[in-house]
């Protein structure tokens, strides 16, 4: 699961990563004297995620006399320094969560291990499993989404906006349409009817995880089609820079600056302060304790009049150096692809199921918070894309484009000439990329 508290690894963390990472070398698990076949599993999660997965593997192991699963749990920001410290001490966990944006690095390292004989072997039904998420961790060398399998889905993670329905009730405003999206000027028009700029704001967008959707939905990315140019200077990326700049700047519709350093927007959004705010599957176990309704609505959408938002996902990868290959793939594909582990986790509200006919009947319940969970089943289905970094081979130069921006989203620096000062810093980069 995505978590959007923390961003992806940059170059630097995969370099350390791979440091001391020698082929097919570790020992990282062995066949005990009593016949035991012990394996290692590492995920990262908060609390209500870690106790599904424990719950998960513990009813594995029942099913599976002779098998060990040696469970290592950590938080979310702690994750990749433990994962780091196993690769660079040859102690690679034989089953792990891997990282999109880790792929093609750990493939070229020897890390992962090919997976995909293995996964025909044991009949799992890839075509049941969204495209996306298995495309994810499909790789030939070359590109992402070609070639052999090296992780299964742990999830596919839509970004969504949420909104407060009780702030549109006491406005007398009528709520979202669930299938049409605001047009920009249509969402300015209605966060001013929401906004005192006292204590209540039409919204409070990170720009880490919120920008992708104006981008997009203008036209405009990151790269060009082929992941070799940088296209962040273009008319359409300036303009859509510009509009989520102007949100706060000219339109006053979130939280100052200085007010959001003595509150985050996080943190109104769960006091019920703010009508609109982004929201992921993993957030759901979280919000169900709101004191307010809430639900999923499209983002708005820029010139192309098409919303659009970014997917993540988490795999599930299996060392190339484990000493029970066959057994850790299978567990793997049991925690990606059985259908009573992915009702646990549909019970648990931490993520979309994994296998479509499974996320289909959950999307189906209008009944329980958020009523339109649909709209995350949109995002996977139809308009959501992954994360620039996520298909190139290090993030660095993707991470270089918020490195000094916070002059920009305050007004002090002119949109278009910060565009064109960083696309031939990101450029370079991505260039000097593997």
């Amino acid at each position: 699961m995505i978590n959007k508290k923390h961003v992806l690894a940059s170059s630097a963390m995969v370099a350390l990563l791979l440091a001391g990472c020698g082929n097919d070398s570790g020992d990282s698990s062995s066949e005990g004297s009593d016949d035991t076949t012990n394996l290692t599993f590492m995920f990262r999660g908060g609390p209500d995620e870690r106790e599904i997965y424990e719950s998960v593997v513990k009813e594995y192991e029942a099913d599976n006399p002779g098998l060990k699963v040696e469970v290592i749990a950590t938080d979310p920001d702690q994750y990749m320094t433990s994962l780091q410290a196993s690769i660079s001490g040859n102690d690679v966990p034989d089953v792990f969560f891997l990282e999109q944006g880790s792929v093609m690095a750990y493939v070229d390292n020897n890390i992962l291990l090919d997976m995909t004989e293995k996964v025909d072997e044991l009949g799992v039904d890839l075509d049941n499993i969204w495209e996306y998420g298995v495309d994810s961790y499909r790789y030939d060398g070359e590109q992402i989404g070609e070639g052999p399998l090296y992780a299964l889905p742990k999830d596919v993670g839509p970004f969504a906006l949420a909104y407060n329905k009780d702030i549109f009730e006491e406005s007398g405003l009528e709520m979202p349409d669930k299938d049409v999206p605001y047009t920009w000027d249509e969402f300015v028009e209605v966060g001013k009817k929401l906004t005192n700029g006292e204590d209540q704001w039409a919204t409070g967008m990170n720009v880490n995880w919120s920008i992708h959707s104006f981008i997009w939905s203008n036209g405009a990315d990151w790269l060009s089609e082929d992941g070799k140019t940088v296209t962040v200077d273009t008319p359409e990326f300036a303009e859509a820079l510009q509009y989520f700049v102007d949100i706060e700047n000219k339109h006053n519709l979130t939280p100052s600056t200085e007010q959001a350093q003595t509150l985050d927007t996080y943190q109104r959004w769960m006091n019920g302060e703010l009508a609109f705010f982004p929201a992921g599957p993993w957030d759901v176990s979280t919000f169900n304790d709101l004191d307010f309704e809430y639900d999923l609505m499209p983002w708005p959408a820029g010139s192309t009049g098409e919303p659009a938002a970014f997917i993540g996902s988490l795999g599930i990868a299996v060392a190339k150096s484990s000493e029970n290959p066959d057994e850790a793939v299978e567990l793997a594909s049991y925690l990606s692809a059985n259908i009573e582990g992915q009702q646990k986790l549909v019970d648990g509200l931490i993520q979309v199921p994994n296998l479509i006919d499974v996320a289909e009947e959950w999307a189906s319940d209008t009944e329980t918070v958020p009523n339109n969970k649909q709209e995350f089943l949109d995002i996977v289905q139809d308009y959501g894309r992954n994360l620039p970094a996520a298909r190139t081979y290090t993030a660095e130069w993707y991470d270089e484009f918020f490195i000094n921006i916070q002059p920009v989203l305050d007004g002090d620096q002119d949109v278009k000439e910060y565009l064109e000062e960083v696309q031939p810093k990101m450029q370079q980069l991505l260039d000097n990329a593997k």
